[in-house]
């Protein structure tokens, strides 16, 4: 037992250190989550050794391995993150969930606690994160997901029947409020929610190749300044807020003063700016001014 265990952690030493050679500064994580994904069992398993291997399970380890050495992300090879304590599937299809969208699933849940039946449309749903977060929390509220990408889609829909809220979560092919499909115009909502593209066009070509070169450019890019998408989500937000409905929308570092003043343009006023966990302003929240309500 000792010696497979041994055998175990050569393996993943071994495969650490390669992509540390890479830059990769999650190396041992990364080769013990990798073990642990070949071989079906969990990484605490996997530390401890206790794998029986094989040829066939070294061989894929390996190859995954190779993979993350050219800096594809592990949650591309493993293919699900998790994100709000649920699992999703994830494709280079879609945007990998991350830890600060979190907050923007906070935020709405509180906006609609308390309302029977609330409707929710998030927009650029990507894998479905957001608004399946939203509907696992909030078993009444119905809502409905809308992306570009008919790939994007594709997986939300099965994300969606993994969780169980298929029959609360309707996807709509969309350009934000623009339907796509050829079904009907997408209505009002007590919460339109957002994690759009909100990097410049040149920031992007600085990032790490882990995103860069492997996540969609259109989930990414915002044009120049990256305030493209949220200029058109926010201008458009007011004819599709219920009263008392609100704008929740994730934005980029050192763009909080900016959006507000496009919010502010929009006939929306801003209630609140939430912090992540790196104490960042993230997410704004926004309702229709008073004095803008038809």
């Amino acid at each position: 037992m000792r010696d497979l265990a041994r055998m175990v952690l050569l393996a993943i030493g071994t495969a650490s250190r390669k992509l540390a050679n890479v830059g990769i500064d999650s190396s041992l994580l990364d080769a013990e989550l990798l073990m642990a994904s070949v071989a079906g069992v969990t990484r605490e398993e996997a530390i401890t050794g206790s794998i029986e291997l094989s040829d066939e399970i070294l061989y894929k380890f390996e190859t995954f391995v190779a993979r993350r050495e050219k800096r594809e992300p592990i949650a591309y090879i493993l293919g699900h993150k998790e994100f709000y304590s649920l699992d999703f599937e994830v494709t280079p299809a879609v945007l990998i969930p991350r830890p600060e969208t979190e907050f923007v699933v906070g935020a709405a849940l509180e906006c609609i606690a308390g309302k029977d039946n609330a409707r929710v449309l998030d927009i650029g749903t990507g894998s479905g994160a957001i608004a399946i977060a939203i509907a696992a929390d909030a078993p009444r509220a119905q809502i409905t997901a809308v992306d570009i990408s008919p790939d994007a889609l594709a997986v939300a829909s099965r994300n969606a029947r993994r969780h169980r809220v298929e029959d609360r979560v309707t996807l709509r092919r969309a350009d934000c409020f623009d339907v796509l499909d050829g079904g009907a115009a997408l209505g009002k909502f007590d919460a339109v929610v957002s994690n759009p593209p909100y990097l410049d066009d040149a920031e992007i070509t600085a990032l790490e190749p882990d995103v860069r070169d492997y996540e969609p450019r259109v989930a990414l890019s915002g044009g120049v300044g990256g305030l493209r998408v949220i200029r058109k989500i926010s201008s458009g937000a007011g004819a599709h807020l219920e009263t008392d409905g609100e704008l929740i929308m994730e934005m980029g570092l050192g763009h909080a003063g900016d959006v507000v003043g496009i919010m502010a343009h929009a006939g929306l006023l801003v209630l609140d700016v939430i912090n992540d966990f790196a104490g960042q302003m993230r997410v704004a929240r926004a309702r229709v001014r008073a004095e803008w309500k038809k």
